[in-house]
């Protein structure tokens, strides 16, 4: 990855609503358009930073669901949210990513209140192999496009669709702009559905058309663990889980309903 003064990072702000991708979110589907994971990570940044811009008192990101409802150009995109069910302890909010009038993606947030549960504390997902284990892994040996190469990746295969993996972005998701952990993670995640492909994208298409993300705790580590395990169906149809870690334990789990085209 060579990174220049427009690369980086994935996104730049023209505006309080716009944003200008750079060639470093090139999708892997196909080069002359957008890798959908950024874009994730930029419609997390904007729930979290529109949240807090109407609490003091701001809730916790819990659950974030992503509607991809068609792919994405490198011109400039226009963001805007809505809150959908507002409240002290729950709250709702929606944020909408258009392209030429034409809205690409949408982002529904769950914001939860926090309490001191550290006594209950706990979890039975299985545990993942330290990160210094799996070897490191080049995505572009089967995937083209730059934004592949922006993200570092160890992994460990037991076999095509079920392998453990460690990733960290090496780029920020906005120019000059802090995000949170969770915007970090949810900015790299997506690439789950194609870090133990079934089959080989060259024999396969198998796009997923959604992501929904559950978290019962802020990633605090850089590096981000994945155990994942795809699965299709007779019919065309497919899923893509995974159990997201960091380097303390897990943190929460990934969908993505895939939709697969010989």
């Amino acid at each position: 990855m060579t990174v220049t003064d427009e690369t980086a990072a994935y996104f730049h702000r023209i505006d309080t609503t716009r944003f200008r991708p750079t060639s470093a979110v090139q999708g892997a589907w196909n080069t002359r358009e957008q890798h959908i994971a950024p874009t994730l990570g930029l419609l997390t940044h904007l729930l979290e930073t529109d949240h807090r811009s109407r609490n003091a008192s701001p809730l916790d990101l819990a659950r974030v669901s992503f509607d991809i409802l068609g792919v994405l150009g490198f011109d400039e995109m226009e963001s805007s949210a809505r809150v959908i069910r507002s409240g002290r302890t729950i709250e709702l909010l929606e944020v909408t990513l258009s392209q030429g009038g034409r809205t690409a993606v949408i982002a529904r947030g769950w914001f939860l209140d926090s309490s001191d549960t550290a006594g209950v504390e706990g979890s039975s997902l299985p545990p993942m192999p330290p990160r210094e284990i799996p070897a490191p892994w080049r995505a572009s040996g089967i995937w083209p496009g730059e934004f592949v190469t922006t993200v570092e990746i160890r992994r460990h295969e037991d076999q095509p669709g079920r392998a453990q993996s460690w990733l960290r972005p090496q780029l920020p998701l906005l120019r000059g702009e802090s995000t949170s952990s969770r915007a970090r993670l949810l900015g790299v995640v997506d690439i789950t559905n194609g870090i133990t492909p079934r089959n080989s994208p060259d024999e396969l298409a198998f796009p997923n058309v959604d992501l929904t993300a559950y978290l019962f705790r802020a990633p605090e580590t850089e590096w981000i663990g994945f155990d994942t395990t795809v699965s299709y169906g007779p019919l065309g149809h497919g899923l893509t889980h995974t159990v997201i870690h960091d380097e303390r334990g897990p943190i929460g789990t990934v969908a993505q309903m895939l939709t697969l085209r010989g």
